[in-house]
């Protein structure tokens, strides 16, 4: 389980002051952008020490989802830039929950099978293709070597 490091970083700006929001942003950057948790974790500490006193709940809401958070720091460079925000995921989720919404029952699991399957098609015929993923499924196939196909 990983947590969309863009809805983090829009909650924990969520209890920020208008006028500081952009040099909270600059000093948050450092966290998730650090070469591993560890190095992550005195980011934090450093952040803490410069914003804590002011805006706590920002602090807060990164200790909070720090377990979360971690998986991603775990990552090589290339993996992140594909993976920081889960809104591709959710848009998929969208999509299939409007094409099941408007079907009141199903008569069996078959039925809600071939629905979802012919909704992840269409959906894919929609999707922009992403360029970052060239260099993240190379370093997929890495760091997935047995679980990855292709």
């Amino acid at each position: 389980m990983q947590t969309c490091i863009v809805h983090l970083l829009r909650a924990s700006l969520r209890y920020v002051n208008y006028r500081d929001q952009r040099k909270v942003a600059a000093a948050l950057k450092p966290i998730y952008t650090a070469a591993n948790a560890d190095a992550a974790l005195s980011e934090l500490d450093a952040f803490q020490a410069e914003w804590g006193e002011r805006y706590p709940a920002t602090v807060a809401a990164w200790r909070t989802s720090w377990t979360h958070v971690t998986p991603f720091l775990a990552l090589p460079g290339e993996l992140r830039k594909a993976v920081y925000t889960t809104n591709t995921i959710e848009g998929l989720h969208r999509q299939i929950r409007k094409a099941i919404k408007t079907r009141g029952h199903f008569p069996d699991e078959q039925a809600a099978t071939k629905l979802i399957y012919l909704a992840l098609i269409k959906a894919d015929a929609k999707w922009q293709r992403n360029r970052t993923w060239t260099a993240a499924r190379a370093r997929l196939k890495i760091h997935f070597e047995d679980r990855f196909p292709g």
